[in-house]
């Protein structure tokens, strides 16, 4: 069998494992090997030196990509929209996948291929030595430039007896804080599965770096009373960063606040590395060193 062969006989076992999962329920895994396929697709779609598919079937690879991205978003997100890509649509590209090579059809689907760019997969973003940054000659101002307002929420009507919670993100400790480029937060509510509860929320890019700290200063108001959040549920921080030399947005690490912390007052929490496990099963510290991501909590309570 040819390399080629071999080649897109793996990508057609990992297109039936990301399926298998998504069919049982396994949204979080599914998810990454979602991810980690349409980056295998978009690096051969990238490779300038193959010569094993056509610009034509790289086309339809760079389509395909696409799609896995789009269920993929479908899956992380708690409710159902009229652009959700769903799982029966996924699976009529198995059959292209398998004959990529002799596929000369029209793609079903109305979509285009993924911008040149990398796609990261869970993983597989490298361990964050920030060299490739301070060659750039970014990292040596004490503000950050404006950049997307982020996408945070307004807090949600009170009801009786019902409390709201208010989270001030106000620093993360880092101890390389000054050399990245854009950062900022994405809040999640996961239930103990990892599945997303409310929409996600993106800060602003953070406002300023003071040693080694990150400074956000910036109120999230969560998405659903305390009340109703389930047993096992935590709230997640993600921090991202841009990578110039790569063309990315990277996730640096992570932390999570679980039910029983909620309490009004400062509390610290710690971070973890990437990749974000959001069931809370295999966690690494990001460092030994005294470093943690600042908060500042408000309980809000309609009595």
């Amino acid at each position: 069998m040819s390399d080629v062969n071999k080649t897109v006989q793996k990508w057609h076992a990992s297109f039936r494992k990301a399926t298998d999962f998504d069919s049982w329920g396994q949204l979080v895994e599914a998810i990454d090997e979602y991810q980690i396929l349409a980056r295998q697709l978009q690096k051969e779609v990238q490779a300038n030196n193959s010569t094993d598919f056509s610009e034509e079937q790289k086309k339809t690879l760079g389509k395909i990509a696409t799609c896995l991205e789009m269920r993929g978003a479908s899956l992380q997100c708690s409710t159902q929209t009229k652009e959700e890509f769903k799982l029966e649509d996924l699976k009529r590209l198995e059959n292209i996948i398998t004959n990529i090579l002799t596929y000369n059809k029209e793609f079903p689907f109305d979509v285009q291929p993924v911008p040149s760019r990398k796609i990261l997969a869970p993983g597989e973003e490298e361990n964050l030595e920030l060299e490739e940054d301070v060659a750039t000659g970014h990292g040596s101002t004490d503000t950050f430039s404006p950049r997307a307002p982020g996408t945070l929420l307004p807090r949600l009507p009170s009801e009786p007896g019902m409390s709201l919670l208010t989270l001030k993100i106000e620093k993360i400790g880092l101890k390389d804080a000054g050399q990245c480029i854009d950062p900022y937060m994405i809040i999640s509510v996961k239930d103990v599965n990892g599945v997303d509860l409310d929409p996600a929320q993106d800060t602003p890019v953070a406002s300023r770096k003071e040693d080694t700290y990150i400074h956000f200063d910036v109120d999230v108001e969560v998405q659903r009373h305390v009340e109703k959040l389930p047993k096992g549920a935590a709230i997640f921080f993600e921090f991202k960063h841009y990578k110039p030399k790569k063309r990315f947005t990277s996730t640096k690490c992570f932390a999570f606040m679980e039910m029983d912390e909620i309490k009004p007052g400062p509390i610290v929490i710690e971070l973890y590395k990437k990749p974000t496990d959001f069931k809370r099963k295999k966690l690494q510290l990001l460092t030994k060193k005294p470093l943690y991501l600042h908060l500042h909590q408000t309980l809000h309570k309609d009595s």
